[in-house]
């Protein structure tokens, strides 16, 4: 076994959910992702949709349970040492598949070894095991101290919620709908006028419909600059529901382009430009609301990139007035004008 050390260290991840194309929804999760070596362990599982036990929705106990099963303290779930490293995004059932490792002590050191994906309770490291993957070792004080200190930021994490401020009540209530069906919760309001600087502290960002005009949004922005709240801003770009679904879900992920699958999109020339930080399937639809304000969708790209910048030819349809990109990636998604 090596005696390399690798580095571990903890940061919020987001795996985005949305409204999709055929009408269902992703669902959305906040978990705390695994930093190894600088880099999301999870990017290392090829394009694995999963999260960490490490979520936020999760119920305290369970919270702190899965943290001191991480460290040692309590048994593992699994037999022969193992733990999920990695589970189904949608459920917690062992039977919809898992990456799990042994996690053992060795003198002064953590190693994470014998990486498999599992869908019951017996691992099969011959046809389940990731052989290019670990084993790490990792120095038991900054092991230790990364997950203890997790423990106690969690008391005071908010929950991810969105405040919707602007008049058009039926596009909002689709809004606030579609954000529910997905886990985020969201609230409509005028303004954040008399709003109690502790309700103000559990948004984790502030969607403005496009009526809403700038002195509204100056408004908004100084209570919560007030109540000493970071929260991101969201400026509609078109009242379609999927959209702006992205849009929010987009500003929710706060993590550094370097951690998300797409770093970037943008629109020149007639092709979109996405850079991908790792190999991954990338999805690109294009939203076109023509004279009549109709929504028309267009599937721009499906396939598997390479990590780098490539360009994708738009066509014609995709180009025309008041065009949008939607860019999708396991647990990524970017958004992007279409201008002419």
């Amino acid at each position: 076994m090596s005696a390399e050390y690798a580095t571990f260290a903890l940061a919020p991840a987001v795996r985005a959910g949305g409204v999709l194309v055929d009408g269902g929804y992703q669902v959305h999760r906040d978990f705390v992702d695994f930093i190894v070596d600088g880099r999301p362990l999870l990017f290392r599982l090829a394009d694995l949709d999963a999260v960490s036990p490490l979520a936020s929705d999760v119920p305290p106990s369970i919270f702190v349970h899965q943290v001191r099963s991480l460290l040692l303290e309590a048994d593992p779930p699994l037999p022969d040492g193992r733990h999920v490293i990695y589970g189904c995004p949608e459920c917690e059932a062992l039977a919809c598949g898992a990456v799990t490792a042994v996690i053992e002590r060795d003198g002064g050191d953590v190693i994470w070894r014998d990486f498999a994906w599992q869908t019951d309770e017996e691992a099969d490291l011959e046809r389940g095991g990731y052989h290019g993957i670990g084993p790490f070792r990792f120095r038991a004080d900054q092991y230790r101290a990364a997950l203890e200190r997790l423990l106690v930021d969690e008391q005071t994490r908010p929950r991810r919620r969105v405040l919707l401020i602007g008049p058009r009540a039926a596009v909002l209530a689709r809004l606030a709908a579609a954000l529910r069906g997905i886990g985020v919760g969201a609230e409509i309001a005028q303004d954040a006028t008399g709003v109690p600087a502790e309700e103000l502290r559990t948004y984790g960002a502030v969607a403005f419909g496009g009526a809403v005009r700038e002195a509204e949004r100056a408004a908004v922005r100084a209570a919560f600059t007030g109540a000493g709240v970071d929260v991101a801003y969201v400026e509609g770009l078109a009242p379609v529901v999927p959209l702006l679904v992205a849009q929010i879900e987009h500003a929710l992920d706060r993590a550094p382009s370097e951690r998300r699958r797409l770093a970037e999109l943008t629109v020149v020339e007639g092709a979109a430009a996405v850079t991908v930080t790792c190999a991954c399937r990338v999805r690109i639809v294009a939203y076109r609301l023509d004279l009549l304000h109709r929504t028309h969708v267009h599937d721009v790209f499906d396939g598997t990139l390479e990590p780098g910048t490539h360009r994708i030819p738009l066509g014609g349809q995709p180009t025309r007035r008041r065009s949008f990109l939607v860019a999708r990636a396991v647990g990524s998604v970017l958004v992007a004008a279409v201008v002419r």
